[in-house]
């Protein structure tokens, strides 16, 4: 037997109305998917998440690539990315807005990355998509999504501290043999910023190492090891992701050495 049309609360009924039509949560309407893709300059795994983002029916003019270094902190397309999802939003609030990508590594290269991106997320209500990976699903920060980004919080949060710990050792160990820094004195300030600059025109560490000649100690005159300029490098992007927790360590050792100052 046919039924009256749900009339809601309140209202009288009247023949004729139909019943509204159910929405489907994969219809524009309902989602609304901003699709973001990056690969390193030295790969080409761009096609493979440029497809996968317009499986999803992604329009093209919602998607945004980039081939850019993951050293490079500032990407204009991820920028881009997240304006449109922003302004998206902000005109249709009652829309779920996503921001697609291919897997979690094409969000950011250390917790200190995630953390932010998911805090912004959660400042203008947007939800993450992530279509291959480890973590593949929707994580949506005001539901179940939630633990995820308490999982990107708790990394940064393990990160910082192992930073503050390394450091506030290095600067143990280097007071202890009469010196007053961290950094091994086999990579001064002025060689790593001279690979930081020539990096950042397009060089490699291969084609920067002859270059830089140690100025002091045992090994005067030649040029650093590879894997001392990876290791100063990995230590000084650490503490540009951590820079709070660089200075935490400082002042816990200033604080220790006033201790062991203090007459007994």
């Amino acid at each position: 037997m046919p039924t009256p049309a749900d009339r809601g609360p309140g209202q009288p009924w009247r023949p004729g109305i139909p019943a509204p039509a159910p929405v489907d949560p994969d219809t524009p309407s309902a989602d609304i998917r901003i699709g973001y893709a990056r690969c390193s300059t030295l790969t080409q795994e761009l096609q493979t998440q440029l497809d996968a983002l317009v499986a999803k029916r992604i329009p093209r003019d919602k998607i945004f690539s980039e081939k850019i270094s993951t050293r490079v902190r500032v990407r204009p397309q991820f920028e881009a990315a997240l304006t449109a999802a922003r302004e998206i939003k902000a005109h249709a609030p009652h829309c779920r807005v996503i921001f697609t990508v291919y897997e979690m590594k094409r969000l950011g290269r250390d917790a200190a990355e995630l953390t932010a991106l998911a805090d912004h997320l959660t400042a203008h209500g947007l939800i993450l998509e992530m279509l291959a990976g480890p973590l593949p699903g929707i994580y949506d920060p005001s539901g179940p999504g939630r633990l995820l980004f308490a999982f990107f919080a708790a990394m940064a949060e393990t990160e910082r501290e192992n930073i503050r710990e390394a450091t506030l050792e290095g600067l143990d160990t280097a007071a202890r043999k009469g010196n007053h820094g961290g950094r091994p004195p086999v990579i001064t300030n002025d060689m790593l910023h001279t690979v930081l600059r020539r990096r950042a025109n397009g060089e490699t560490v291969e084609d920067i190492q002859p270059d830089l000649i140690i100025p002091t100690g045992r090994r005067k005159g030649q040029s650093p090891s590879l894997s001392s300029i990876y290791r100063a490098l990995a230590e000084h992007e650490k503490t540009q992701a951590y820079p709070e927790a660089v200075e935490a360590a400082h002042a816990d050792f200033a604080a220790l050495q006033q201790r062991e100052r203090r007459p007994k």
